[in-house]
């Protein structure tokens, strides 16, 4: 939402709740403090996905990535952020035990990594870890849909939800985990009225990537935001700035300019 000068504070997660069916929720991933000053101004929420060992660690999935490097990447986004609520993932198989293990991890993310908020994958499967997280006292963000954790079992990253059988699982597992205490859930790359009958059947916000527009908010990557990857977009992001091609430019005339011992010449 707009602020006057100096009037904007923290944003909270019960905050973003009440933004149900109001103002959209804007969201975006950050890894690093230089990131998070970027964006702060003008969103409501970061989130320190594990998207990061794909765009930051070069990895194929998102699958080796560990909770401690959830961890230190959100503390460098928390020295970054002064406004933003900061949302973290819990990587795969820091949770998946059971409810025991996903709030021993949910707690590392807030205790150690300075989070405000935690999300984790999965449908009615993860309810109850979503269930003791939430009566931890940690605000917990779900996600269905498309979710990367399991692209093994998916055997793809194409939308979920297209068959009768599968809506009616995303719809239910949206219900029970807003049941069981989620404060927002994630709809990735699912049909987009689906998306607005999950939206509309449920109490609390639903943020969209590659959900289309009736969802209560977005999330985007920072890097498919602005193109730092020039030769491939996802299909659900939508660049608003060509920053690869930018910064490949720069560094090639700096180089030129460097050979050609004209670099910093006067």
């Amino acid at each position: 939402m707009p602020y006057a000068a100096g009037e904007r504070k923290r944003t909270t997660m019960p905050q973003l709740v009440a933004q149900k069916g109001g103002e959209p929720i804007v969201m975006v991933t950050a890894y690093d403090a230089t990131m998070a000053k970027l964006v702060d101004e003008f969103v409501d929420a970061i989130l320190i996905g594990d998207s990061l060992g794909m765009v930051v660690q070069g990895l194929e999935t998102t699958i080796p990535v560990t909770l401690e490097e959830i961890i230190y990447h959100t503390r460098m986004v928390v020295r970054g952020a002064r406004f933003s609520c900061i949302v973290a993932d819990l990587p795969f198989n820091t949770y998946n035990t059971g409810p025991a293990e996903a709030v021993f991890s949910a707690g590392r993310l807030l205790k150690e990594g300075g989070a405000h908020a935690v999300k984790l994958e999965g449908g009615l499967a993860v309810a109850p870890q979503v269930k003791a997280i939430s009566e931890a006292g940690v605000p917990v963000v779900a996600h269905i849909g498309v979710t990367p954790q399991a692209i093994h079992a998916l055997g793809s990253y194409g939308k979920q939800g297209k068959t009768d059988a599968q809506a009616k699982y995303q719809l239910d597992s949206a219900k029970a985990l807003a049941q069981a205490g989620a404060s927002m859930i994630v709809l990735e790359n699912v049909p987009h009225e689906l998306a607005r009958q999950i939206t509309e059947a449920i109490p609390i916000p639903t943020i969209g990537i590659g959900a289309g527009p009736h969802c209560d908010g977005q999330v985007q990557i920072f890097h498919d935001l602005l193109g730092l990857f020039p030769d491939f977009t996802p299909r659900h992001a939508k660049r608003m700035f060509e920053g690869g091609e930018g910064i490949r430019d720069a560094i090639q005339r700096y180089a030129t300019e460097v050979r050609e011992r004209s670099f910093m010449s006067k």
